[in-house]
This record gives structure tokens, sequence and C-alpha cells, in this order.
């Protein structure tokens, strides 16, 4: 079973690739957004290991419906891709969430193996073991 999960993650991240990154364009465009930047660069907002965005702390209303809005974005961009590398949403998602976190910068929040919300720091995020290579 692993093998099979490997190889559609690897097929996810070809995927990725091909598309010239653009898996994470909602991302992308929602960094346009002063309010995404603000509450990234506070450490409000952070990346999720299953490829979504996630609330750090305390949701405010404003808060919980940008990350919804920016969610739902990202989660139509999978489902498209994911049909694509004949890989399930939640596989493609995982491929995303892995990086996402990887292009994370120092002081950006993102999610950790075991669940907990860590602060970037100069070394490597930790990486969850379903990771592609």
């Amino acid at each position: 079973m692993k093998t099979t999960l490997t190889r559609k993650l690897s097929l996810a991240a070809a995927a990725f690739a091909l598309a010239g990154g653009a898996i994470l364009a909602t991302p992308a465009q929602a960094q346009r957004d002063p309010a995404y930047e603000a509450a990234r660069a506070a450490g409000k907002v952070g990346e999720r290991m299953d490829g979504y965005l996630g609330i750090v702390g305390t949701a405010t209303p404003d808060l919980q419906r940008m990350v919804n809005d920016i969610n739902i974005k990202r989660r139509a961009v999978y489902a498209q891709r994911a049909q694509a590398a004949n890989a399930t949403v939640e596989e493609y998602a995982l491929t995303a969430g892995c990086i996402a976190i990887a292009k994370t910068v120092p002081g950006e929040k993102y999610q950790a193996p075991d669940g907990s919300w860590q602060t970037r720091t100069g070394a490597p995020p930790q990486r969850d073991s379903r990771c592609p290579a």
C-alpha cells in the first residue's frame, strides 16, 4: 500500500512540477491581499500538513472567513490536479502541504508532523514521513 501511495504522491509532485508550481496559485493570489500578508506575518495563519491554511491561536470572524475562502479555492485546484495525476484529493493536498511547508520562510508558521504549530527557523521544517522526497 505504501508503494501505491508513494507512487501517487510522486505523480502529484510531477504534476505540480509540470504545472510550473501553479498548485499554490491560490495562495500566491492571496499573498497580494494585505489582510493575508498581515495575518501570515503576525503568525496568525500557517501552512497545515494537509495542504490547507490553518489558524494559529484564536480565530476572529474575519480571519476565519479569509482562511475558509483560501481553503475552498485550494481544494478546487487540488481536485482538478488530483484527477489529472490519478491521485485522490487528499493525496494531492498532502503533497501540496509538503511543498507549501518547505517553502515557508523563517518566522512563518507551519504545522509539524505531530500537529503542533512551529515557527520556521533557518533550519529545514519538520517533514511528515509521507512527504515525497
